[in-house]
């Protein structure tokens, strides 16, 4: 027989803000103007849980992913909205299926096209052509963008076709101007809606404009925006995810002794360590270099040392009065997840993204069983 153990007591846990979410969707569409607001939920929602995070995105007028089996998934959790997939299909033969849960996609090379000339089926399908202005990544060149349309408007799957790019540094003050001049040159003339504002554009969306805009990080609560301008609080965003620990041990660690593996940091004083329950097994970044920033009971506290798979050292030297049990934030609604991405050398997507499946998740805010947008 198979033991029944309860959860663990571990203290860690990642504690989402839902009515913070609907509050930045909320932001995005009074920014966007006339635009539909199609919410980016790829990579299960930045890290959030799709199905904890649908009751906020009620507002949305559509969701954006990549993943296929997550669209199918909305539509079973009641989502009637559209949903458009992002890259668009990988294999023709998810067409059928893509078809049948009413999923809007992006065609962004000849393959597709092909395939989508072969498709015989009913229920004609509402198609994003994606269009290159120099992210080099993924869309039709220019140059063939006028006889792509023109196959497209022949097939009779394609109901709508809406032109859509991704602008490579809407982020920066002079990275708009070259690949919106030649997007709006292609799109003049086609009579078609476009799509083209990421969470940096909607917030430049006067300048960009646009029938769809697809807000991604903004959502989330964390800065498109590298500058301390454009920080999230200057932004009017909200955090949603707090990771949350505690102090699980204090160390008493004399001058000039070590701390973590390999002695990576040596204190030049003697120093109160605290040990947190938290670690790259956790989704933490490991390469977060001593001076790190933490919360303890509110307060600022570097880490010290190489983060662990399992903990953190911090150093509480500063803060006599808290030790074992003291409530530790690694990143929300005090401190900034852009703050300690940015000291750890990376962007706050990927310690969103990177959160894993054995931090529990507690759901705070609006009632996580409230149904999905019709």
């Amino acid at each position: 027989m198979i033991p029944v153990f309860q959860p663990a007591a571990r203290p860690i846990k990642a504690v989402l803000n839902l009515a913070a979410l609907a509050h930045n969707v909320a932001r995005a569409r009074a920014l966007a103007g006339p635009a539909r607001v199609f919410g980016v939920v790829k990579a299960n929602a930045y890290g959030h849980g799709l199905t904890r995070v649908l009751p906020a995105l009620a507002a949305a007028d559509g969701l954006a992913l990549l993943e296929l089996e997550a669209a199918i998934y909305l539509r079973a959790l009641g989502w009637r909205k559209p949903i458009l997939l992002l890259e668009g299909f990988f294999d023709p033969r998810e067409l059928d299926a893509i078809a049948e849960h009413h999923l809007s996609i992006v065609v962004h090379h000849d393959a597709q096209v092909d395939a989508l000339a072969r498709f015989d089926i009913e229920r004609r399908l509402d198609v994003f052509v994606k269009v290159n202005t120099g992210m080099n990544r993924l869309g039709f060149p220019a140059s063939r963008l006028a006889h792509v349309v023109t196959r497209l408007r022949a097939l009779g799957c394609v109901r709508t076709l809406t032109l859509m790019t991704h602008l490579a540094s809407a982020d920066e003050a002079d990275g708009i101007a070259e690949p919106l001049a030649l997007f709006r040159t292609i799109a003049d003339g086609m009579d078609l809606p476009v799509s083209i504002a990421n969470s940096a554009g909607v917030f430049r969306y006067h300048e960009i404009g646009g029938d769809v805009v697809r807000p991604g990080i903004m959502l989330y609560g964390s800065s498109p925006f590298a500058t301390e301008a454009g920080t999230a609080a200057k932004l009017q965003l909200k955090a949603v995810m707090s990771l949350k620990s505690r102090i699980i041990a204090v160390q008493h660690v004399e001058r000039g002794k070590r701390v973590g593996y390999g002695g990576a940091h040596r204190v030049e004083r003697g120093s109160r360590i605290g040990i947190v329950a938290c670690g790259y097994a956790d989704g933490y970044p490991r390469h977060a270099p001593t001076g790190t920033p933490v919360l303890v009971d509110g307060h600022r506290a570097p880490i010290t040392g190489r983060v662990s798979m399992d903990m953190i050292a911090v150093d509480l030297t500063a803060l006599p009065g808290s030790g074992e049990g003291a409530e530790v934030e690694l990143w929300g609604a005090r401190l900034p997840v852009d703050e300690v991405a940015a000291a750890a050398g990376t962007i706050s997507y990927e310690l969103l993204c990177g959160v894993t499946q054995r931090v529990p998740f507690e759901v705070t805010g609006l009632d996580p069983e409230a149904p999905a947008a019709a």
